[in-house]
C-alpha cells in the first residue's frame, strides 16, 4: 500500500470518528450523572449534576443544573444551567463559569513549556437563550497561565457548533502529578475584577482583569436564561476533528477515578464485609471499582447498619473511611449501644433503604 494511501485511509477514519485517544475530556457528551439528573436552586460552583463538569455561579444569582434529554444531532444528552434568581449588577469579584479540570500527567504530550509546545483545538456545541459573547479560557495551574478566546452564541435556543484553537505555551513546564493541569472553563457572566482589562488572547501569566471579555453577557440579568453544552472535545492541534464518542460504560470508568456513588439499589444492599471489632464498631473492607486519583474523602445518606452474622443487626449513623487507600478503603461503623460481639463476621449496608447511597469523592 502506498503511503498516500496510507494517508487517505487514515483521514477517513479520523472523518469517521474511528481514532480513539483523541478526546482529552472526560464525559463530554454528558451521559454519566452519578449524583443525579438535577440540583435545584444552586449559588455556588460544585460538580452538581454531570460527572467532570464543575458548574455554577459564584455570588451571581441562582441557577438550576440539569442533565438534559437534548442535544444536537448524534447527542442524546447535555448538561443545562437556568437562572432562578437573577443579578444584573454583579459585584466585582462575582461569576459564572462552566469548568472542566484535567490533570497535569495526562498533558504532558503537548509539551507545555517547551519550543515545540502544542496547540489543541477545542470544539463543542452550546444552546442559549442569551445570544451574545462569550469567553472561554484555558488556565494552566502549575505556573498561572492563561489564555482567553471568544465565541458568539448567534441564534436564540439554536444548537451551534463552536471551535476554538489554543496555541502552545512555550512557557513554564507543567508538573506529571496528579494535580491540575488545565483548567477548561466557559465563562457566562463575571464582575469587572474579571472584565476590566485587556482580553489575554495569547498565553500569558496570570492577571485577574484579562481573564474574560469585557463584552461577556450575564447569563444571570434575567430569570429564565439558559445555556446548554455538549459535545466538549480537546484534542491536539489546530483542526477540530469528529467527537470522539466512547460507550457508557468507557466514560463511566473514566468518571469513577474521580468520583464514585455506592447505592444501595435495594432495601438491604451490602456496601461490604467486615468484622466487629469490639462491642460498638464494625470494620470492614470496601473495593472501588477503579483506583481513584487521590485517597477519597467519604460522606453517606441514609438509613445504614451493621448485621452481624447469626441474626443481630443495629442501626449505625456514624460511618467514616480508616486505613484510606485509593481502591481499598477500610470502612469503620459504629452503633450507639454495646451489643456487638468482638471478632464476629458482619455485613456493612443499608437497613430498609434502597435510596441509601455512600459518596467516595477525588475530585480536582
Amino acid at each position: 500500500m502506498s503511503r498516500a494511501r496510507e494517508f487517505a485511509d487514515l483521514a477517513g477514519s479520523a472523518d469517521a470518528g474511528g481514532l480513539t485517544g483523541r478526546n482529552l475530556i472526560i464525559n463530554g457528551a454528558m451521559q454519566v450523572a452519578q449524583r443525579g439528573t438535577s440540583a435545584a436552586t444552586k449559588t455556588n460552583l460544585a460538580y452538581h449534576t454531570v460527572d467532570r463538569f464543575k458548574i455554577g455561579p459564584n455570588s451571581m444569582g441562582t441557577f438550576t443544573h440539569t442533565q438534559e434529554s437534548d442535544g444536537p444531532a448524534g447527542f442524546t444528552k447535555s448538561v443545562k444551567l437556568e437562572c432562578t434568581t437573577a443579578d444584573a449588577s454583579p459585584a466585582a469579584n462575582d461569576s459564572i463559569t462552566i469548568q472542566n479540570i484535567i490533570e497535569a500527567q495526562d498533558l504532558q504530550h503537548l509539551n507545555k513549556g517547551s519550543s515545540d509546545a502544542k496547540s489543541v483545538t477545542l470544539s463543542f456545541y452550546v444552546k442559549s437563550n442569551k445570544t451574545g459573547t462569550y469567553t472561554a479560557e484555558l488556565f494552566e495551574d502549575d505556573n498561572s497561565r492563561h489564555n482567553s478566546k471568544t465565541f458568539s452564541v448567534s441564534s436564540s435556543g439554536t444548537w451551534e457548533y463552536k471551535t476554538i484553537t489554543f496555541e502552545g505555551d512555550t512557557s513554564g513546564a507543567m508538573n506529571n502529578d496528579n494535580g491540575v493541569g488545565f483548567y477548561v472553563l466557559w465563562h457566562l457572566g463575571a464582575g469587572s475584577n474579571f472584565t476590566s482589562g485587556t482580553l489575554g488572547t495569547s498565553w500569558q501569566a496570570n492577571d485577574t482583569a484579562d481573564r474574560v471579555s469585557s463584552s461577556n453577557v450575564n447569563l444571570a440579568d434575567t430569570v429564565g436564561n439558559y445555556f446548554q453544552l455538549t459535545g466538549v472535545q480537546l484534542e491536539v492541534g489546530k483542526q477540530a476533528t469528529p467527537f470522539e464518542h466512547r460507550s457508557f460504560g468507557d466514560e463511566l470508568f473514566r468518571c469513577q477515578r474521580y468520583f464514585y456513588r455506592w447505592i444501595s439499589e435495594s432495601n438491604y444492599g451490602n456496601l461490604c464485609m467486615g468484622v466487629s471489632i469490639n462491642t460498638t464498631k464494625a470494620r470492614g473492607l470496601h473495593r472501588l471499582p477503579v483506583e481513584m486519583r487521590s485517597q477519597p474523602t467519604f460522606s453517606s445518606n441514609g438509613t445504614f447498619r451493621i448485621a452481624e452474622f447469626g441474626g443481630h443487626s443495629e442501626n449505625t449513623s456514624a460511618e467514616s473511611i480508616t486505613r484510606n487507600h485509593k481502591r481499598t478503603p477500610y470502612m469503620n461503623w459504629t452503633i450507639s449501644n454495646a451489643s456487638l460481639t468482638q471478632g464476629k463476621p458482619a455485613e456493612l449496608g443499608a437497613n430498609n433503604d434502597d435510596d441509601a447511597f455512600c459518596d467516595f469523592d477525588a475530585e480536582l
